[in-house]
């Protein structure tokens, strides 16, 4: 059975990610409205009644503005680290939050997801991957390097979404403060497009066969730039860019 994925939304301003199987999906951060959300799924065919559980990578507002609502109104449970939760000082239904710790597996229905810790400046910040049917997908954002665990997991996936925050030129000229560009190029701030190519060149499962580059700047980078730069490379790997306004397509992995 095929995994189905689509970027809800994907940058600064807000993420939210759709990963299922033909009976029952995930939502990786929920960043923008619960309307918004509900919206741009119905435009995709998306069910809300399949979603059986959020998973919030951190704490910042463009991963969880629309969580506390979504969940609520749907009664979809959230899986969360106690520190994550209590920085984001959101108030959820109690009975609707489910802990997480990185290295163990949740179950969710056919589909299992792997939490692990990544790089970044937030309480507890993880990246994930899901497994269903013998399907992989690795959702790796916000990523202030490519760690032992990035790189693993990497290796594994038949599809990811994959962060490629900026052009280090475009960073480098524009106008930005010296303190936010040092962050953005930090350990725990954000991959750049050739930190991103280098992982995927030297590091992708020879089974991969999709990559959404995710998490563009608005100021640093264009969807184009960092498109053409991963087809060039792409060697029969689908490359698209996922929007910073839009949800985009449906893709099926399997």
């Amino acid at each position: 059975m095929p995994l189905f994925l689509a970027s809800i939304n994907s940058g600064s301003n807000g993420n939210c990610y759709y990963i299922g199987n033909e009976t029952e999906a995930i939502l990786i951060d929920a960043g923008i409205s619960n309307r918004e959300i509900i919206r741009r799924m119905n435009g995709l065919g998306l069910p809300i009644e399949k979603v059986k559980a959020i998973f919030i990578s951190h704490e910042h507002t463009d991963h969880t503005r629309g969580v506390a609502v979504l969940s609520r109104r749907h009664r979809i449970p959230v899986y969360i680290t106690e520190k994550t939760r209590w920085y984001s000082g959101i108030g959820f239904d109690k009975d609707l939050v489910r802990p997480f710790s990185g290295g163990e597996p949740v179950p969710v229905g056919g589909l299992s997801v792997e939490p692990f810790l990544k790089s970044h400046d937030a309480a507890d910040p993880h990246s994930f991957t899901v497994h269903g049917d013998g399907v992989t997908v690795g959702v790796f954002t916000d990523l202030g390097l490519a760690c032992d665990r990035v790189i693993h997991q990497m290796g594994r996936c038949h599809a990811a979404f994959l962060e490629s925050n900026y052009d280090e030129g475009m960073l480098e000229r524009g106008p930005y403060p010296r303190y936010l560009k040092r962050r953005i190029r930090g350990e725990q701030g954000h991959l750049s497009n050739l930190q991103a190519l280098e992982l995927f060149l030297n590091h992708r499962s020879p089974e991969l066969k999709l990559l959404i580059l995710s998490h563009l700047s608005a100021q640093n980078n264009h969807p184009k730039l960092v498109g053409d730069l991963f087809s060039f490379h792409s060697n029969g790997v689908r490359i698209e860019v996922a929007s910073r306004s839009e949800a985009c397509g449906v893709f099926r992995v399997e």
